[in-house]
């Protein structure tokens, strides 16, 4: 069990790291910024592959224990099998530095993959962050979702729940899932936008 007090102080870094500039962020509305990265497979992935397909993006640290809460509970690998068996593109992005927390090379990333049960379309290694930097990432976990259109349709936190305690998954009002429904129904997500939480991305300097 989580103390208290290291609630309050992971809860503290939270909205330290939502407050601290990183960047211009994408607007909602407008096409998702475009990248070519490598993932965990070596092959170059890019945003315009999946041109016509909703995309969902999960900015993730497997060291994060807020990543760690969402993984631990199978809450995110449900949501991924949930969407991906629907024809939506998941796509785990890594933007640790090397040797910073969370960092991952080719093999590790396919078998953390592996041994959380996760199911994605892809994972994207960032390390040098310039996709994350391209969408402002700021957290892990920090969520995006953009519309068969291209354009965006969500960034922001992956729920209403906060806090590190695994219990809140159950009762949390996943932003995720609503603005995918919003997006399959030809409808703005809503909320659009939200503030992330957990902990800051590990950019190199």
């Amino acid at each position: 069990m989580v103390r208290p007090a290291l609630l309050a102080a992971f809860a503290l870094v939270a909205v330290f790291v939502t407050f601290s500039p990183a960047g211009a962020a994408p607007k909602i509305g407008e096409p998702a910024p475009a990248f070519t990265v490598v993932d965990s497979k070596g092959t170059k992935r890019s945003l315009a592959e999946f041109a016509g397909k909703t995309v969902v993006l999960e900015w993730s640290n497997d060291g994060c224990p807020f990543v760690r809460k969402h993984y631990d509970t199978g809450n995110v690998q449900a949501l991924q099998r949930e969407t991906t068996a629907t024809g939506i593109v998941w796509l785990t992005v890594i933007s640790s530095a090397r040797g910073m927390q969370g960092y991952v090379e080719g093999l590790e990333a396919d078998e953390l993959t592996t041994t959380r049960k996760a199911a994605p379309t892809a994972v994207l290694l960032d390390a040098d962050g310039k996709v994350g930097r391209l969408y402002d990432a700021r957290t892990t976990p920090h969520m995006y979702v953009i519309g068969p259109d291209g354009r965006l349709a969500y960034r922001g936190a992956i729920d209403d729940k906060p806090t590190l305690r695994h219990d809140d998954v159950k009762t949390a009002d996943n932003y995720v899932r609503r603005a995918l429904a919003a997006v399959a129904a030809g409808k703005p997500a809503d909320p659009s936008v939200t503030r992330p939480y957990g902990c800051s991305v590990k950019y190199a300097d």
